[in-house]
Parts: structure tokens; C-alpha cells; sequence
């Protein structure tokens, strides 16, 4: 016959019935607890790049992109229509003022250059034989007025000498009157080789001005002829280097075909890009910021392209420092273009996490060993800062780095 268990007992056995099944619950809870702490993302603290809002100035500025040029490139051509016979430098090489760089076929055109030498003489040949000719001609003439000059003083003392014996009874009227008709002939005979010695006088002095300017004009044309062959010894015009040449002897270059270029590899200039919807945001004059790594050079824009070309506008920024020892021809830079200053904005620190004016999720320090994904909207931006227009505080620690690999994590945890 069972015996009935007394009731302490079987209090004692349900009381450690609840403490066995409290504790494995509390043990279950304190694994889940950890099996998520565990579970959730953690980056080392070292990877990231925090920075703090505060609240400051901003010098407004608009994003390019850039190339590193020589501030001085010199594009030589042939100006004839020829080959090559010689080639005297390579590129790379330094050369000074005058400096032979290579040599054209220039006979066909020198020959014509001394064919019009001579002609140039002919031509001078043949306006001084103008002038003797005009001066022979025009002295005929004015011999031949001083002569009827004085056939006409002839006939004024006959007329008088006639009139006076006329008075005496001594002559006729008919002789009279035959004798002041001679006279009055030779006054309007006079009067006629004047008017023809101005007229061709004149006439030859026009000539003469023609031949003159017919002289001048080949003068030009042949001086053009000089300059183009003195342009055609293909010799440095500065001191630069030489960063191209055409060294292929025997190649037939036609008139305008370039032959070399020319560098000065000392100095420098930023050729910049910019999307024409900013084109408004940028000036000649303005203040510009040129980046090379973690260098940063400033600058001034110099001209900006009127026209926008594959919906870009371009532009030429002059450096103070264009000697750098970091420029380099055909480096790749970030240019940052001044265009307003706000003051007393909430600002952070600029990094790859910007592209532009907008909204952005980023991860805000909470505490001290947790990150939280915060919607934060941002403004305006210069090389250095960030406008904040919503989202944080003056004194907020805010991840700048690259967080892509997070972007779907609403907490981080520090390690």
C-alpha cells in the first residue's frame, strides 16, 4: 500500500522544478542575447574615417575635372607644301632659341624666291625708266610753252609797233588787224600747251603712282614669300622641349602639316572640365583649388570656353605654384571652383561618400562602441566641408568613409 509523500516535500520538489526551468530559460535568453550580439556587423574602429560636425564657414565651390598641361605649347608647322631631308633632334630633347630641328626641301622654292628677286629688280628698272621718260616728256612740253611764250611776246610789240604807226598814218587798219589777230592766235595757243603740259603732268605723276604701288604690292607679296621660306628652316623658336617631332626622312608634308611641337616642361597650367548646366557657377577671375592627392595648389580661372562641346564647357585655370614638383603633363586632378561663402552653416568634413546636393544615410557614432544608420540631408560643398542642412548636430562623429559594403545595416558595432 503506497504511502502518501508529505506536503513539504512535495513543495521542496516543485520549488526546484521552477528553479531548474528559470535558470535553462534565463541561460536561453542569455544565448540568444549573445548569438545576436554576436550575429551583428562590427567594424574595426582603425578602417574608419570619423569626423565631427561643427559649425563654420564654407567657401561654395563646384567640382571639375582636370588635366595638368604645359602652361607654353607651340605647335610648329610647315608652311610650304615639301618633305623631309634631314631630321636633327628627337623628342625629349631640350633646345634653345634658334635651334635646327629638322630640315625641308626648300629648292623648288627658293628658286622662285630668286625668280622674284629679279623681278623685284625688272620692276624697279622699269619705274626709273618711267621716270626719265616722264621727265623727258614733260620738259618737250614746257619747252614748247616757254617758246610760244615768246613767239607771243613777238607779236605784242609788232601789234604795238603797228598801232603806233597806224596813229602816224604810217600803217593800214588791215595790218592792224591782221597783226592782233596773229597775236590773239598765239595767246590762245599758249594758253592750250599750258593746259596740255598739266594735263600730262598730271597724267604722268599717275602713272608713276601706279607703277610705284605695283612695285610696293610685289615688294609685300615677295617679303611674304621671305618670311615663309626664313619659316620653313624649321628651327626652334624658344627655349622648351621638344615633346614631338616628325623624324620619318622622305615624308611629304603638305602646306599647314605640323612637323614638331614644342613644351616648356617647367611651367604649368590646369585644362578643366565642368557639365554646362554649372556653367554659370564659374568666371574668369574666379578662385580655384587644384588637388593632386593629398596636395592642393591653389589657383586662378584664366578664360572659360563660351560654347558648350559634348555638353561640357571647358576652362583654363593658371596655378601660383606652376612649378610644382608634383605637375606632371597629362596628370589627372580634381579642381575645386569658388563660387560663394556661406557663413555660420552646420559643416562636415568632405570625402567619397559626397556626389552632390541630396539626401544620404550615414553612420552616426552612438555611444562608444556603436554606429547608427542616421537620413541626413546635405548642401552645398567645397574641397574641405559639407554643408548639413538636416540630420545632426554640432558635435556629432560621422562616418565619411566609403560605408557601401553596410548600406543595407541599420547598426554597426565598433570593435
Amino acid at each position: 500500500m503506497d504511502r502518501e509523500i508529505p506536503k513539504e516535500v512535495r513543495n521542496k520538489e516543485r520549488r526546484n522544478r521552477i528553479i531548474k526551468y528559470s535558470c535553462i530559460s534565463a541561460g536561453a535568453v542569455v544565448c540568444i542575447a549573445l548569438l545576436i550580439s554576436f550575429m551583428r556587423s562590427s567594424v574595426n574602429r582603425k578602417d574608419l574615417l570619423i569626423s565631427q560636425v561643427d559649425t563654420g564657414t564654407i567657401e561654395v565651390s563646384v567640382s571639375a575635372s582636370g588635366k595638368v598641361v604645359p602652361a607654353f605649347e607651340e605647335i610648329i608647322n610647315s608652311p610650304i607644301n615639301t618633305r623631309i631631308l634631314e631630321v636633327y633632334s628627337k623628342g625629349g630633347d631640350s633646345v634653345d632659341v634658334g635651334t635646327p630641328i629638322l630640315k625641308l626641301d626648300l629648292q623648288s622654292t627658293e628658286t622662285e624666291y630668286r625668280k622674284l628677286l629679279d623681278e623685284e629688280q625688272m620692276k624697279r628698272y622699269q619705274l626709273e625708266q618711267l621716270k626719265v621718260n616722264n621727265e623727258t616728256s614733260l620738259s618737250d612740253l614746257e619747252m614748247q610753252v616757254k617758246i610760244a611764250a615768246m613767239k607771243l611776246n613777238r607779236m605784242e610789240v609788232e601789234l604795238r609797233n603797228e598801232k603806233y604807226l597806224d596813229s602816224l598814218g604810217s600803217g593800214t587798219t588791215d595790218k592792224v588787224r591782221q597783226v592782233e589777230l596773229s597775236f590773239n592766235t598765239g595767246k590762245l595757243e599758249l594758253e592750250q600747251l599750258k593746259q596740255n603740259f598739266e594735263n600730262a603732268r598730271k597724267v604722268k605723276d599717275a602713272d608713276l603712282k601706279v607703277k610705284e604701288l605695283e612695285l610696293n604690292i610685289f615688294s609685300k607679296s615677295l617679303a611674304e614669300m621671305k618670311r615663309t621660306l626664313d619659316d620653313a628652316q624649321i628651327r626652334s623658336p624658344r627655349k622648351a622641349i621638344l615633346t614631338y617631332i616628325n623624324n620619318q626622312v622622305g615624308a611629304q608634308i603638305p602646306a599647314g602639316g605640323q612637323v614638331a611641337i614644342i613644351s616648356d616642361l617647367s611651367h604649368f597650367k590646369i585644362d578643366g572640365e565642368i557639365a554646362d548646366s554649372y556653367g554659370d557657377r564659374i568666371a574668369a577671375g574666379s578662385r580655384a583649388i587644384v588637388r593632386i592627392g593629398r596636395e592642393k595648389l591653389e589657383g586662378t580661372v584664366s578664360s572659360v570656353t563660351p560654347l558648350s562641346k559634348n555638353g561640357v564647357i571647358a576652362f583654363t585655370v593658371q596655378l601660383e605654384d606652376d612649378n610644382n614638383k608634383r605637375l606632371r603633363s597629362g596628370l589627372k586632378t580634381d579642381v575645386y571652383v569658388m563660387n560663394a561663402v556661406k557663413e555660420g552653416v552646420m559643416r562636415l568634413a568632405n570625402s567619397s561618400y559626397y556626389v552632390g546636393r541630396g539626401d544620404y544615410d550615414l553612420f552616426v557614432l552612438d555611444g562608444e562602441n556603436e554606429l547608427v544608420k542616421r537620413k541626413v540631408s546635405l548642401g552645398d560643398s567645397n574641397f574641405e566641408f559639407v554643408e548639413v542642412v538636416s540630420g545632426l548636430q554640432p558635435g556629432d562623429k560621422v562616418v565619411v568613409s566609403d560605408m557601401k559594403d553596410y548600406k543595407n545595416k541599420g547598426k554597426l558595432k565598433l570593435k
